[in-house]
């Protein structure tokens, strides 16, 4: 996040924001790339082991194949709505390394699939390494200044990517001890049909998760669309970072819940000991940066669109409640298969979104986009819940929504109190997180006794 945000302040909102902009049109087609691959590999490797081997030289192949098809139809679909050709350049290199992320998550879900979380863990934030110790460099050299800048920055994250890429390629072949690149036809449709209702949701979730600053930077007039696509950029990049939690929580539940169903183990405990820390701290994260936006931005921005990034920020950091609640449940539904409910949520997300962000931009330009954002995460998010209760039959814990409930309100409470201490604003927000925290505890949304039994037990 820091790098990312020094590079923007660097190149200026406007060429970040064309940057943002084909960032997440390029991930918008990321379908073709995996194919829901990832998701699959990561569920069938996990109940069954031995499979690694036998399918690892295949799905690469099959992988290599795919990124060939995504890097044409990107191309060609950029040409389409008309973009010139500085932005194809950077179109199609963005696309390459949108291939290798893709890869790198694919044989991650190998390690994840096996319960390698340690090693997994390792790899997950290597190419990030490696990309904060070249880009420091690179900001030292002052090499993003100047017309070009942003393309330095995004041959740095192919350089990353690859590197990452080769070296946990290696990690997996330990594992299989074989590998040579057989394109087998047959194989390769199975794996295709069996991974369509991943697909599908991958595809689907993209859109409504990405097609943001896509159609700000579109339906706004030239300039001030790629400013509002900066300025949406700015609000977004917290929220982004704070994706990761979340992120890689659900890479470990995937193949945990998976093995869990299939021996018929209950469900019930785990998704409520993780929804109390995982929705405990998004809901601290979130109430927290929505009352010190304006602070975070002045920190993280000095001298760039403030306030306007502070109000589309505010909005943003709510929705990862709601985000956070979607890697846990979605998660769940998928170790399940329920791939056809997933997918019916995840197609009246995207159509509202579209339509909210068509109405909205329109008026609000990147705020309106924000609004879009929020509302469409939250409804997704108590769809997948109320799926998911049905499903496994759950039993409402009304005890534990109440204590959610109260420890929101107290959550709330605490920031207003904090926000008027005299103090400066960054030990008033420590001293918020901190309260917040013994709130946790006091409340009885959090029970230490119970996560330490729960380990031990594990």
């Amino acid at each position: 996040m820091g790098i990312d945000r020094a590079v923007q302040n660097e190149v200026g909102a406007a060429s970040y924001g064309i940057y943002f902009a084909i960032f997440n049109f390029s991930f918008l087609l990321t379908i073709i790339l995996d194919f829901g691959i990832t998701n699959f590999n990561n569920k069938n490797i996990a109940q069954n082991n031995h499979l690694l081997t036998k399918h690892f030289s295949s799905l690469v192949s099959l992988k290599l194949a795919l990124a060939a098809v995504y890097i044409v139809i990107t191309l060609v679909t950029g040409l389409l709505i008309g973009y010139d050709t500085r932005i194809m350049k950077l179109l199609l290199i963005q696309g390459f390394n949108m291939f290798l992320l893709f890869f790198i998550n694919y044989m991650r879900s190998n390690l994840a699939g096996l319960h390698l979380f340690k090693t997994d863990s390792l790899v997950s934030v290597l190419d990030r390494v490696i990309l904060i110790v070249l880009t420091l460099f690179m900001l030292k050299m002052d090499v993003f200044k100047g017309p070009n800048g942003i393309m330095y920055f995004v041959y740095a994250q192919t350089f990353s990517y690859f590197l990452s890429a080769v070296i946990i390629f290696i990690i997996i072949l330990r594992k299989t001890h074989t590998f040579k690149l057989n394109l087998n036809k047959a194989f390769s449709m199975m794996i295709l049909k069996k991974s369509l209702p991943y697909a599908i949701l991958t595809l689907l979730m993209s859109f409504y998760n990405r097609i943001d600053t896509v159609m700000i930077e579109r339906m706004l007039p030239k300039g001030v669309g790629d400013v509002q696509s900066g300025i949406y950029a700015q609000g977004f990049r917290l929220l982004d970072a704070t994706n990761m939690i979340a992120f890689l929580t659900a890479g470990m539940l995937l193949p945990i819940f998976s093995r869990m169903i299939k021996y018929k183990e209950s469900v019930e405990p785990l998704v409520k000991l993780i929804s109390t820390l995982l929705l405990g701290a998004a809901i601290v994260i979130g109430i927290g940066c929505f009352f010190y936006s304006d602070e975070l931005m002045k920190m993280l921005y000095p001298k760039q669109y403030v306030e306007e990034s502070g109000q589309i920020f505010s909005l943003l950091m709510l929705s990862f409640i709601a985000v956070s609640t979607t890697y846990i449940f979605g998660t769940l539904l998928t170790a399940n298969g329920n791939m056809k409910h997933l997918n019916y949520m995840a197609a009246s997300g995207m159509c509202l979104n579209l339509v909210l962000n068509y109405i909205l931009i329109k008026k609000y330009e990147a705020y309106g986009s924000a609004i879009s954002s929020m509302t469409t995460q939250f409804l997704t998010a108590i769809i997948q819940v109320i799926i998911a209760q049905r499903i496994f039959k759950f039993k409402i814990n009304y005890w534990l929504i109440n204590t959610f409930i109260m420890f929101t309100i107290g959550v709330i409470a605490i920031n207003y109190g904090s926000k008027m201490l005299q103090f400066n604003w960054v030990l008033n927000f420590a001293i918020m997180v901190i309260c917040c925290g013994l709130w946790a505890i006091i409340s009885g949304l959090i029970n230490i006794k119970s996560i330490f039994r729960f380990l031990q037990k594990g």
